[in-house]
């Protein structure tokens, strides 16, 4: 039986393969709606998720399922369009095996986006995520501990990278655009919070919710990559509106935000290849 490790090192093997000489540092995980970003990167390579052993393929609306691999400006990156959840009926280890699978690569600075309802922060808001709550029924790490891949008890105090979110603020600046902070809240789905529940998170400190980058955020941090997450506020969460959640107020919120959302992921991904190592 082969092992996780192994696993890690057949997947990416076969993205390299197809890369050629690209050589990704930065990797990007794109959310709900998100995903359009990867279509600006240049002299790309496409890697369609079922090419890639052991990995999982999204079955949600908005995620294509496709790993590009290409330049933006001198940076090379790879980006995901679209990511498995744990509604889909995976666990955690297989929800981060694509995330892994991008350190293994030689990606050191992972970039995490998703779509979340608005607890603080009203939707169209940009948020940088300052830490996490996870309310998720698995942990990515659970089970034997492979120590090649990370240490058994990963510290999580500087989950999300205080330097690259500086330098996200830096580019947001640099574009006019003033960026949130807060708390993000992750949680099973695949139905919507309950108002109660809003309020209880509210009442923990959360600032956004949603169904996602949490298990990738710990399983990056146990494999020593940077991480910079930030959420798309697609919607105010249950109960802070009259209006009925859907995926579709979800995804057309998203693309109202496509242009600054690109501006602001060309210049923080720009600040970060010219950041000493």
């Amino acid at each position: 039986m082969t092992s996780i490790f192994d696993n890690l090192q057949e997947a990416a093997a076969v993205i390299q393969s197809r890369a050629g000489e690209h050589k990704p540092t930065i990797g990007l995980i794109l959310g709900s709606g998100l995903g359009a970003y990867a279509d600006t990167l240049e002299d790309a390579v496409n890697v369609e998720y079922g090419d890639i052993p052991h990995f999982p393929v999204s079955t949600v609306a908005g995620h294509a399922g496709k790993l590009v691999v290409g330049n933006k400006g001198n940076v090379c990156c790879a980006a995901m369009q679209g990511r498995v959840h744990f509604y889909e009926g995976h666990n955690a280890a297989t929800l981060v095996f694509p995330a892994r699978t991008l350190i293994t690569l030689g990606v050191d600075a992972l970039i995490v986006t998703n779509a979340a309802g608005g607890i603080g922060h009203d939707p169209g808001t940009l948020m940088l995520i300052t830490d996490h709550i996870n309310l998720m029924p698995d942990n990515p790490l659970r089970g034997v501990n492979d120590d090649r891949i990370g240490p058994r008890f990963p510290d999580m105090s500087n989950a999300y990278d205080k330097g690259l979110r500086a330098l996200a603020k830096e580019a947001g600046a640099s574009m006019g655009v003033k960026l949130a902070e807060g708390v993000y809240a992750g949680l099973p789905g695949p139905s919507y919070e309950t108002p109660a529940e809003i309020r209880m998170l509210r009442t923990m400190g959360a600032s956004a919710a949603g169904m996602s980058t949490v298990p990738e955020a710990i399983a990056a941090n146990h494999m020593g990559a940077k991480v910079l997450g930030i959420s798309c506020i697609t919607n105010k969460a249950a109960g802070l509106s009259e209006q009925a959640l859907s995926h579709e107020e979800v995804t057309e919120t998203a693309k109202q935000v496509h242009s600054t959302f690109i501006g602001l992921l060309d210049a923080t991904i720009a600040a970060i290849g010219e950041a000493p190592a």
